[in-house]
């Protein structure tokens, strides 16, 4: 009854907002994510549910999130945009904004109330950090390390810096293929204070610090691009510890039962959310309108924390979210004691000179 009611309610606003009824949108969608879990946990909370309300429309997925500006702005190069709805983090949401290539956002017309009675600009809040993105979760990036590989004697790890201690903790390492966070936790465990790291990488000599500790565990790290494979290289074996997201170490923990414990020291809060690409044509713009609106209501946004735990950005959905769940979020404050809050502007700002630079040593 409930998702009947809401979709009735969405498509009387839609209609009576722009008179735009079923047959004026388009039936197929190709939406871009992340794959493994957390594509799954959308997959499971909003789109099954959406079909199952909307029979004639198709949905494809692309796993090409940690592509999407290049890729966007490639299309918007030939002209062709072939994607309706793509998942990004914060940063990428901003550069996208800037750019022109992702549409501006009206939160109260296009979105939900919340099931409190709130407004969606209000219901966000603080989450909204660009006015062309609607963020669904609020994620960390963290370290999982396995526990039958703690040296005998040894305390298992318990802080960020435990990863550039090769000493202590003997084993490959498993880091993303990208500046962001690496360079953070580089120079937090080079001895520059938290509230100075940003002061500290937006200069030339701050860039060559961080790198210059990355150095010290090079030859140790193995580079991951998917989220799907830190989990994996620690379920197999293959590397003593690994970051990768929150969500993704709770299903080898919880779901598949690994031998693999969370550190939680020093984890970087991010968000995940939708842009819009500029320029859809009407009848596909019609569409993705309806379906963000079904998928970032209240409920829909406490559903997915039941298959992945990450904290819904929807401050009504927190009420709603499972029990045995919240222990696992990111903000949890067994979890949360020392946090790392991610710089969405300067990376926004930074990110391609930074990342050129990153490649290069890389390469070395």
């Amino acid at each position: 009854m409930k998702l009947t009611t809401t979709l009735l309610a969405s498509a009387a606003i839609v209609a009576g907002a722009g008179a735009v009824t079923a047959q004026d949108m388009a039936n197929e969608m190709t939406l871009v994510s992340w794959g493994g879990a957390y594509q799954n946990s959308q997959q499971k909370a909003y789109v099954e549910p959406y079909l199952e309300a909307n029979p004639d429309v198709t949905v494809t997925w692309d796993e090409s999130s940690n592509e999407a500006v290049a890729k966007l702005r490639a299309m918007n190069e030939a002209g062709t945009i072939t994607w309706d709805l793509v998942d990004v983090v914060a940063a990428d949401a901003i550069r996208l904004c800037d750019e022109g290539l992702a549409m501006e956002i009206d939160f109260n017309e296009m979105l939900a109330d919340g099931d409190d009675g709130s407004k969606a600009e209000d219901d966000f809040g603080e989450m909204l950090v660009s006015d062309c993105y609607i963020p669904q979760i609020v994620y960390s990036t963290t370290f999982g390390y396995r526990t039958d590989m703690v040296p005998e004697g040894v305390d298992a790890p318990s802080e960020i810096c435990d990863v550039f201690d090769t000493e202590t903790y003997p084993g490959k390492r498993a880091l993303e293929k990208r500046p962001i966070n690496n360079m953070e936790w580089a120079l937090l465990c080079d001895g520059v204070a938290k509230d100075e790291v940003y002061d500290v990488l937006a200069t030339p000599e701050g860039q060559e610090q961080a790198l210059a500790k990355l150095d010290t565990i090079k030859d140790d790290v193995i580079w991951w691009s998917a989220g799907a494979d830190t989990p994996q290289l620690l379920a197999d074996g293959e590397v003593f510890m690994g970051s990768t997201y929150n969500g993704r170490l709770y299903s080898v923990i919880e779901e598949q039962d690994q031998p693999v414990a969370m550190m939680w020291d020093a984890q970087v809060f991010d968000l995940d959310g939708w842009i819009i690409p500029e320029g859809l044509p009407e009848d596909r713009l019609a569409r993705v309108k309806d379906f963000v609106r079904f998928a970032t209501d209240t409920q829909r946004l406490a559903d997915q924390a039941k298959y992945i735990s990450y904290g819904p950005a929807r401050a009504s959905s927190a009420p709603a979210v499972p029990e045995e769940m919240k222990q696992h979020m990111p903000t949890d404050p067994a979890n949360a004691g020392n946090t790392f809050l991610y710089n969405y502007e300067f990376w926004a700002d930074y990110r391609d000179d930074i990342d050129a630079k990153f490649q290069s040593w890389l390469a070395q």
